[in-house]
């Protein structure tokens, strides 16, 4: 009697569960990587009025203090931006005139002007935010914690635009919140970004990645990072 089915018909429900099961993995390993904020967010760079603000040239060459234009990180949950007319206090005509400034120069810095004439805000595209569920992240307690700008935005004074160089998700909030002591600096250090990032080069070097010397720290400060949800889902 001959066979109704070839016999490689009987490999075919183990080629459907291996099949099956690198599928899945496919599909769980493609949402794994793809659909989390390290791969969608850091990076994102939103086009800006005027062209940007060059914190390159602002916070880089000029050496401007981030409090300069962030006025309240010290003391709100809230990284304020400035308003026009602390921009026009430095780009008004009268002040270009003396500066000796390029054409060019003016013609990126006249957005600046004419929102100052107008007396209407300038409409920057926000950067960095965290999901609405997690209210908001409070600039205000990291940095008197001495949790340094560099450590959640990246060296900013080496960026013409500014772009996300943190995924800012839960995971990645919880990694310092386990281990502060690799990413607090002495206070009065936290805004100057090129020394915090030498110092973190220098205890990466010396092995312990600042353990010792941050412990030290946060416990001058009194500061114990909590891990619970209710610390920022409220």
């Amino acid at each position: 009697m001959s066979l109704i089915f070839p016999k490689w018909l009987n490999l075919l429900p183990t080629a459907a569960a291996i099949g099956g099961l690198l599928g899945f993995t496919g599909v769980v390993g493609g949402f794994w990587y793809y659909a989390t904020p390290k791969f969608f967010k850091v990076g994102y760079m939103p086009k800006q009025p005027g062209g940007g603000f060059n914190h390159q040239i602002h916070a880089g060459k000029l050496g401007l203090d981030c409090r300069y234009c962030h006025t309240k990180v010290e003391k709100s949950a809230e990284a304020n931006i400035p308003n026009v007319a602390t921009c026009y206090g430095c780009h008004a005509d009268n002040r270009l005139a003396k500066l000796a400034t390029s054409e060019t120069h003016k013609e990126r810095t006249q957005f600046v002007r004419e929102a100052y004439a107008q007396n209407t805000s300038i409409e920057w595209r926000r950067v960095h935010k965290v999901p609405d569920y997690v209210r908001n992240f409070p600039h205000n307690i990291h940095i008197n914690a001495g949790v340094s700008c560099y450590s959640c935005h990246g060296q900013i004074t080496a960026m013409p635009v500014v772009f996300e160089a943190q995924p800012l998700s839960m995971s990645w909030c919880l990694d310092c919140h386990r281990n502060p002591e690799s990413q607090v600096v002495p206070r009065d250090k936290v805004t100057q970004l090129q020394w915090v990032q030498e110092e973190f080069a220098r205890r990466s070097a010396a092995g312990d990645n600042g353990v010792a010397e941050g412990k030290k720290l946060l416990d001058a400060v009194q500061a114990n990072p909590p891990q619970n949800c209710g610390a920022c889902h409220y």
